[in-house]
């Protein structure tokens, strides 16, 4: 009876854990990407577009 029990409960809390130890994994990752990329225009840019900038002002 306690066999029977514990193995219908087997495939129920082995998805809950693996989808928990996902979750956990997901949000302890402290990559993240989002952050690095595309901060702004960089030196050349700045370098090309402020010399085409002061030309029109004249």
């Amino acid at each position: 009876m306690l066999f029977a029990s514990l193995t219908l409960l087997r495939q129920p809390l082995t998805f809950v854990a693996t989808k928990w130890l996902t979750l956990i994994r997901v949000a302890g990752n402290p990559y993240r990407p989002e952050l690095h990329y595309m901060r702004g225009p960089g030196p050349k840019w700045r370098a090309k577009y402020q010399a085409s900038r002061l030309d029109r002002t004249r």
